[in-house]
């Protein structure tokens, strides 16, 4: 499975590394959504959502969707600007049909990649909206519909709310992230120039990787997830992060330029558990479609419905993959109204790459 962006006959200079205050807000704020995702954060999380006004994280609450378990596609912009504000200028540039679509592709369905109608001009689009933000809430289900029936409005509401993230605590963090995504941007340009882009790629992540043959080139993001794109005719901006370890976002969408955000750091966990245990976990995530499942649990709290609607099978097969999942100790659940949600449990699945090696040398 990968995410492929076509680059046939792109000129290098074309291909961008670029630092974005947009994206790196947009990590920021997942990060305060999933701290889970984030062990190396865990002060920053903790200090900034403690300094957070009530008010402000009851906002954020509203709207995560938009940053928690997928993010949007606004949120990576393709041509990175020197500032926030200049970004979100360009963001009130987009017409409320793309921004809205962009905003409510919650569950990162299986077709995201061949395009979704926006919901402000198509019902079955409009309804599935609906159906999966009264998942997250009747906080989020509210602010769904207030976006779908007043989009100008939300739009600037939306605004206005990482406008007071920046003044909150985000133009301190980017003071002190930007000059080493910066140095990490000039690096991978150096590598680019003088070495090639299949060096410059792998210097970036080792997710990332050059194909070229006889029908053409294409950059390959390894991710569990199948998606491809062309950027012939337009360009391929690559973001580094401070914020984003261990994700790697790469857009797909039909009418958005490629974008690929990377970490500029990673660091690994480990633990240990009795062999069993860990046989029974490696068996439970070995089977294909729960690993595809694990990378929606993995961002944050799914439905069953939800997860039927992301990969394309039915509810009852879902609830069988979640019931070995859980069976094996992998995923954690609760009740939100007539919901249930589930997630990965990072503290175990965290573990199970030293658990495996003191298993087999055990």
């Amino acid at each position: 499975m990968s995410v492929t962006i076509d680059i046939t006959g792109l000129p290098h200079e074309r291909i961008a590394f670029c630092p974005s205050p947009l994206a790196e807000l947009g990590n920021a704020l997942h990060a305060l959504a999933e701290p889970g995702h984030h062990a190396r954060l865990h002060a920053w999380t903790t200090a900034t959502s403690a300094a957070l006004r009530p008010e402000l994280a009851d906002r954020l609450h509203e709207a995560d969707f938009m940053w928690r378990s997928t993010r949007s596609d606004f949120l990576l912009p393709g041509q990175p600007r020197e500032t926030l504000a200049e970004e979100l200028d360009d963001l009130d540039r987009l017409d409320d049909e793309k921004f809205v679509g962009a905003a409510l592709e919650i569950s990162c369905s299986s077709r995201y990649s061949q395009g979704i109608p926006s919901p402000l001009v198509d019902e079955q689009s409009r309804r599935r909206a609906l159906d999966l933000a009264a998942a997250r809430g009747p906080r989020q289900a509210s602010f769904v519909e207030r976006m779908l029936a007043e989009p100008t409005a939300t739009r600037a509401w939306i605004r206005r709310l990482l406008e007071d993230c920046d003044e909150a605590f985000f133009a301190d963090t980017w003071r002190r992230v930007r000059v080493q995504l910066a140095a990490d941007a000039r690096h991978k340009t150096e590598l680019l120039r003088h070495k090639g882009l299949a060096e410059a790629l792998a210097a970036a992540s080792p997710a990332l990787s050059l194909e070229e043959g006889p029908q053409g080139s294409r950059i390959v993001v390894d991710k569990l997830v199948h998606g491809r794109t062309d950027a012939q005719g337009s360009a391929v901006t690559l973001v580094p992060t401070a914020f984003g370890w261990p994700h790697l976002f790469a857009t797909s969408a039909p009418g958005w330029q490629p974008v690929i955000q990377y970490p500029a750091a990673a660091r690994e966990v480990g633990g240990h558990e009795p062999v069993e245990t860990v046989k029974a976990r490696l068996e439970a995530i070995a089977h294909p479609m729960r690993m595809r499942l694990c990378r929606s649990l993995a961002r944050g709290p799914y439905s069953t419905s939800e997860l039927a609607d992301a990969y394309g099978i039915t509810a009852p097969e879902v609830s069988r993959h979640l019931s070995v999942l859980k069976k094996a100790g992998l995923l954690t659940t609760q009740r939100r109204g007539r919901y249930v949600l589930h997630q990965l449990d990072f503290s175990v699945v965290a573990r199970l790459g030293s658990d495996f090696l003191e298993s087999v040398l055990r």
